[in-house]
């Protein structure tokens, strides 16, 4: 690969993080903590790929080549640089999407504790929003029942699994690459005939005891409404 080219391709590469720093899309891939690295790193590419072009076009001009002062310099194809190829579509052509059904069914599910220590009791009132990590977290290890009898609300979406729907929502503790599932078993309300990947908002009440480790934790969930909505901004929890 010659110079100029490389130094094209780090501009786009920097070019390409910067975009997806900006429009959202990083969110996707890592934790919103780390956007200001993402968006420094981005800028430094495209700071040093500019400025390697900038140098090479002037020392064009004065009619010599950077590097090869003494006029017997040899040029070495650098074909790792081709790999910067490889984020730079993946980025502007194929937009990868969030880990979704598919994920859930071939990860893992990790319980969000391993302790049996006391909750802090529920705030009142009816349905009462959590997170899948939090609902998951109770339905596991809260030995007081503090689920028992609640109406919640959970957001997340469609999975299904061995003839069972599932209520899935992927966790991250830095990126994509260390993503698991947190889930819970659907139980009513047709709630089957929803695709794979559908978000839904659903609300209902766990069934007592049904979240073991047999089935990794994987509570039971009868719902009461479950309306469709669009995927959110950031689709994973940390």
């Amino acid at each position: 690969m010659r110079r100029e080219t490389q130094n094209v391709l780090l501009v786009l590469l920097g070019g390409a993080l910067l975009k997806i720093g900006f429009n959202g899309d990083y969110l996707r891939y890592v934790k919103p903590a780390q956007l200001p690295w993402l968006l420094a790193g981005g800028a430094v590419m495209v700071a040093l790929g500019a400025i390697a072009i900038v140098r090479d076009i002037l020392a064009a001009r004065a009619g010599r080549t950077v590097g090869h002062g003494d006029g017997h310099g040899h040029h070495h194809p650098a074909r790792s640089a081709w790999l910067l190829v490889v984020p730079v579509l993946a980025v502007f052509l194929v937009a990868p999407p969030a880990l979704g059904a598919y994920s859930v069914t071939r990860s893992e599910a990790r319980p969000a504790v391993q302790s049996s220590a006391a909750f802090p009791p529920l705030p009142p009132g009816d349905p009462l929003p959590m997170t899948m990590t939090q609902f998951v977290t109770r339905a596991g290890w809260d030995a007081g029942g503090s689920l028992d009898g609640r109406t919640v609300e959970l957001t997340g979406f469609v999975s299904h699994d061995k003839g069972s729907a599932l209520l899935a929502r992927m966790v991250i503790t830095c990126c994509a690459a260390d993503a698991y599932p947190l889930k819970v078993r659907l139980v009513g309300r047709r709630v089957a005939a929803y695709a794979d990947d559908t978000w839904l908002q659903v609300t209902g009440q766990v069934v007592p005891n049904t979240a073991t480790r047999q089935n990794s934790y994987t509570a039971d969930f009868v719902v009461g409404t479950a309306k469709r909505i669009s995927a959110p901004q950031n689709p994973y929890e940390d």
